[in-house]
């Protein structure tokens, strides 16, 4: 069941809007930690997604004691081993943005030929005084070396989708929500909370 009060793990913007388009039409009021007032630092010590997921759920759920959704994501680029991977908010270092992560994952394959393939990942939790529920989602593609696009956030502008010839950056929101990694994963964990799906 949908709780009437729902706290996303997240301060990003972005994501929060993409998560609240998910639950329109239920009646879930959700919460940023920004909206609550949280000022705790979350430390992100999991090795995967799924466990940095957890882990901030976890933290949230803790402390304030209401439903808690939480996600991790990243993208991964295979001839990269795996890079940036859980590292991908922060790929740059402290101080980093998204111009800078960018600007790292594209010096490091500046070299390479032929297609650069990779994928978003997410992993989403849901905890609420009764368990915890879990989704996955993965968006397959590749690595273009000339940023396109300002909509989005993140690696959007360098990511070409399997079977487009746009960037995610270039994509309508809307559309691009309905394909994402985050939109799968959050769309699944959203009919696992409804109880639409069996885990």
């Amino acid at each position: 069941m949908i709780p009437a009060k729902l706290v996303v793990a997240t301060s990003n913007a972005g994501k929060m809007r993409e998560i609240r388009k998910i639950f329109a039409g239920t009646n879930a009021e959700l919460s940023s930690l920004k909206d609550i007032g949280w000022e705790e630092e979350i430390i992100e010590s999991g090795s995967t997604f799924a466990e940095n997921a957890e882990i901030k759920a976890r933290a949230v759920y803790d402390k304030i004691h209401l439903p808690v959704l939480a996600e991790d994501s990243g993208l991964v680029v295979d001839i990269l081993n795996g890079e940036p991977g859980i590292f991908s908010a922060r790929y740059a270092g402290e101080g980093g943005n998204d111009k800078l992560n960018n600007e790292k994952l594209l010096g490091k394959i500046r070299d390479t030929e032929g297609i650069i393939t990779a994928a978003f990942v997410c992993s989403a939790i849901y905890i609420d005084d009764t368990g915890i529920l879990r989704a996955e989602g993965k968006l397959e593609g590749q690595i273009i070396k000339t940023p396109r696009g300002t909509n989005g956030f993140g690696y959007d502008p360098v990511f070409m989708p399997d079977g487009y010839d746009i960037t995610t950056a270039e994509m309508d929101p809307d559309f691009k929500n309905s394909i994402s990694h985050r939109g799968q994963a959050i769309k699944k964990l959203r009919k696992l909370m409804s109880g639409d799906e069996v885990q």
